[in-house]
This record gives structure tokens, sequence and C-alpha cells, in this order.
């Protein structure tokens, strides 16, 4: 039996990883902003024993704080999976810096102040295992998104930098580049082939957190297409709309 700690619970894909979690019969610690969507993850989980903290993570100042009730809660951690997030309002984000703010705080500064603590606690251990959601859209700059693009992409470079720092005290660090998926998060996006669900996304992100590889794409495929959005050259790339476009 894992003990396992999951922030950003009443999400789509974490719901759908915590219930297979309480599958294998691992112990949970569940925390989300809306109790009675996070109640309704923990009866979805009433087969293992399951423990809840509601919790708003953007406010920082307390995220080491809750990182340590989790821990007292569940004895210790062996599995902790960063999973909130919030697409935001690009347009909103370029008028107003409030607004730009609260994305960067959600996207990058809210999962650091969690991750700090973290491995701290699994550093000491000297052992656990650490998977974080970051996004395609932090490998490049699109004007459709670029403001929560770059929080994603800068928690990426810095789960680069703690996956090399843990690897001595056998922690394992899975930065988990999930392309869109069919979530309530993606409700006014038109959808394509291209889109996830959240099951299979949370089945093939457990797997990647198991195995403690150092970056997944999921699903699988953004693997091969996002090496070519990546490296396109930029004046080719302002001419292509598909890549460009709003």
């Amino acid at each position: 039996m894992k003990r396992v700690l999951i922030f950003g619970a009443t999400s789509a894909i974490a719901a759908e990883a915590a219930r297979l979690y309480a599958e294998r019969g691992d112990r949970l610690h569940l925390v989300g902003r809306n109790p009675e969507k996070l109640a309704a993850v923990a009866e979805r989980c009433a087969a293992t024993t399951v423990t809840t903290t509601v919790a708003d993570l953007a406010d920082l100042d307390r995220n080491d704080e809750r990182v340590r009730a989790a821990i007292e809660a569940l004895g210790r951690v062996d599995v902790a999976l960063i999973a909130h997030g919030d697409l935001g309002d690009q347009l909103a984000t370029e008028r107003s810096f409030a607004e730009a703010e609260r994305v960067l705080r959600v996207n990058f500064l809210s999962p650091v102040s969690l991750l700090i603590p973290l491995a701290n606690h699994l550093e000491a251990a000297r052992s656990g295992r650490i998977g974080v959601i970051t996004s395609v859209a932090g490998d490049r700059g699109r004007p459709r998104n670029y403001t929560y693009g770059a929080a994603k992409g800068a928690l990426s470079t810095y789960l680069e930098g703690l996956r090399t720092r843990l690897y001595p005290a056998g922690v394992s660090v899975t930065t988990l580049k999930l392309g869109p998926v069919d979530t309530p998060m993606t409700r006014t996006h038109k959808k394509n082939p291209l889109f996830g669900k959240p099951a299979p996304v949370a089945q093939s992100l457990l797997a990647a957190v198991d195995r403690g590889v150092p970056v997944a794409y999921i699903p699988w495929f953004w693997a091969g297409i996002m090496p070519l959005v990546k490296h396109t050259p930029e004046p080719l790339f302002q001419r292509l709309p598909f890549l460009s476009g709003r």
C-alpha cells in the first residue's frame, strides 16, 4: 500500500487518478478547493482510507503548512501528484497585469510553494515519487495561450532542476506534459481528435509516475508533435495560422 497525496484532486484528471489509486488499495489524502466536489471524489474512493483538506492553493502563504498537515495525516508520502491549474483568459491577461499575475501564480508559483516542502520531506526520507502536471503549451509560446504557456514552461524548467537535485536521494520527479483534454477546463474549446479523455489520460499519468520517467507526453502522440512545433523557425511559425493563430 502506497500513501498518495493529490493536490487539485477535484480536477477531472486528478479525480480519475484518485479512483485508480483507490482501486489499488492505496491510502489517499486529497486536497481541493471546492468542498462539494472534494467530498464526491472522496466518496468514489471509499474502498480505501481517504482523508481530505479543503484549500485554495493560490493562497501561497499557507501551502507549506498544508503540505505538513498532509504528511501528518498520511504518516508519510510515497507518491505526490500536483494536478491543479487554470487556463485563464489569454486576452484578459494581455489587458490586466492582475489577471496575468493570477494565472502565473496558480500555474507556477503555487506548485513551487508545494514542491519545496514536499521535496525536502522526500529527500530526507530518501524515497518517493513526485508527478506534476504541466502542459504542451509550455513548449512554445503561442498567441492563443502564451501567459498560461509561460507558467507551464517555467514549471517544467523548475522540475528539470528539481529532478536532478533529488536523483541522489532516490526520489523521482516526473513532468507530465499533457495535451488538451476534454474536461470542464476546456469546455469552451472546439474539440478535435487530438483531445484526450480524462480516464485514459489518468491511466497514462499513473504509469509514468510508477516508472519514474523524467518527462511524459500524454497522450503519447504529443511526443512526436511537439518537437516539430517547438523547432519550427519563427518566421515560418508566424505565417502558419494553425500554429500562430488565436
